[in-house]
């Protein structure tokens, strides 16, 4: 399956609700199920669970479907937001990932 594949089918199952503002209800989903990602590692990290790896990926896949609700509130694809990721990450790091430029890259916290 392909990301443009996997949001069609994805739309399939929005509300109607949802679907008068696929934007809103998708960023204020992602929202809060990144925090329930998070919530799964804090516990592995700092209270002694063991990683709930299953759990995890439920979360994660939840974050997909949300991200598929704003490319489709966008009116562009899934696909269009990887490649435009990729493109980003191109100019941004043309050699590779390197931590120096990235602490000193423009606009970048602490950048000079």
């Amino acid at each position: 399956m392909d990301f443009n594949e996997y949001q069609k089918l994805a739309m399939r199952t929005a509300s109607e609700t949802g679907q008068k503002n696929l934007v809103l209800n998708g960023v204020m989903g992602l929202c809060g199920e990144a925090g329930e990602c998070i919530d799964i590692v804090k516990k592995h990290m700092f209270q002694g669970h063991e990683l709930d790896r299953q759990k995890l990926i439920d979360e994660a896949s939840d974050c997909f479907w949300y991200l598929a609700a704003i490319a489709s509130g966008l009116g562009i694809t899934m696909e269009d937001i990887a490649a435009h990721n990729v493109e980003k990450l191109k100019k941004r790091y043309p050699d590779g990932f390197d931590a120096d430029k990235s602490q000193h890259r423009p606009g970048a916290s602490g950048a000079k």
